[in-house]
């Protein structure tokens, strides 16, 4: 039987083909990074590379440093790289089907948890509660026999009382669930609640730019703005419309007002609210007690005039503390298009 031909060795680099080149990579990282890429490729892909790396031959360390200092010159040529959440899902969409992009990325975005389960008891009790209460009591006790005990006895007690009671007796005569019903649910709750909570934190370019923005002072952030829009008016615009100021907290329920009144101090609130429209005292004024609202309201009027950027710096704190708790999922901050009100 005849041997094989002899394989050339390579050992000038610029000979090289680009899938040479890939196959070359490819044998120079360990098995396990190699894999993820394999495991990323179509089956006519993995074959063409198979086959050049077959027959490759020798290939001399002269070759595979320069293949490497051609890529890292390669991406250093490209300018800095920013890494976002709508960069990395195109990226994402050109090796992988869209159902599974949309699975990686829920799992990026949303709350930490191995499993669908493990997500939900790391959601606000009150966030989880509010979207829960519109289900059937049978499926409710479902949930919560699947989640932490702590965590559902705390969204037990964001229930009406006759809802808990009513969740707690089907708890209590709860069979044996089949296996195509627990997966109907979960898949319910990943599709519906998980990844839509998950949408509050995907950021681009100009997301980023308008949380910075936000945190300009009046007068910065006009002249900036006013100079953004010479430049690139689109650009000024959807920054514009992305920012978020002091008035837009009206966009939070009023259980999310509470639990950020909780959070806040009320000094700086009450400074916040000196230069606030009506609409956001009365938002915060109507979710205190009575007793609390009148001393707020006594303490405002003792202030007596009070700086601008005293004031900014107040309405910047208030909206950071939001943001934050809503970024924890602790509160639900309604888009402009109300496409984020899936749990009223």
């Amino acid at each position: 039987m005849a041997s094989p031909p002899a394989r050339a060795s390579i050992d000038d680099y610029r000979k090289l083909t680009g899938m040479q080149k890939s196959a070359i990579m490819l044998m120079s990282v360990d098995e396990e990074n190699a894999a993820r890429v394999f495991n990323m490729m179509e089956e006519d892909e993995i074959k063409e590379i198979s086959a050049t790396m077959a027959n490759l031959g020798q290939v001399s360390a002269e070759v595979v440093e320069r293949l490497f200092v051609e890529f890292v010159d390669s991406m250093s040529a490209a300018g800095v790289l920013v890494g976002t959440y709508d960069s990395t899902e195109r990226l994402l969409l050109k090796a992988l089907g869209k159902d599974r992009v949309d699975s990686i990325m829920e799992d990026i975005r949303g709350p930490a948890g191995r499993t669908t389960w493990d997500k939900l008891g790391n959601v606000n009790e009150e966030i989880l509660a509010t979207y829960l209460k519109n289900e059937y009591p049978q499926t409710i006790a479902l949930v919560l026999s699947k989640i932490r005990p702590d965590h559902a006895a705390r969204v037990l007690t964001e229930f009406p009382d006759d809802l808990s009671m009513e969740v707690i007796m089907r708890m209590l005569s709860m069979e044996a669930v089949k296996k195509e019903v627990l997966d109907g649910i979960e898949k319910t709750l990943r599709v519906e609640f998980m990844s839509n909570l998950a949408k509050t934190q995907r950021q681009d370019s100009h997301e980023i730019m308008a949380e910075i923005f936000n945190n300009f002072t009046r007068d910065t952030e006009t002249k900036f703005m006013g100079q953004l829009e010479e430049r690139d008016a689109d650009a000024a615009e959807r920054i514009r419309a992305l920012m978020f100021t002091f008035e837009d907290l009206i966009k939070i329920d009023p259980s999310g007002i509470q639990s950020l009144l909780r959070a806040v101090d009320k000094d700086k609130l009450g400074i916040a609210l000196k230069a606030a429209s009506e609409g956001i005292k009365d938002l915060f004024f109507s979710n205190m007690s009575e007793r609390a609202s009148k001393i707020l309201k006594e303490d405002m009027e003792a202030m007596g005039p009070v700086r601008l950027k005293d004031v900014d710096e107040s309405q910047m704190y208030v909206v950071n503390i939001a943001k934050d708790m809503a970024a924890k999922g602790e509160i639900i901050i309604a888009d402009s298009s109300g496409d984020d009100q899936l749990v009223y």
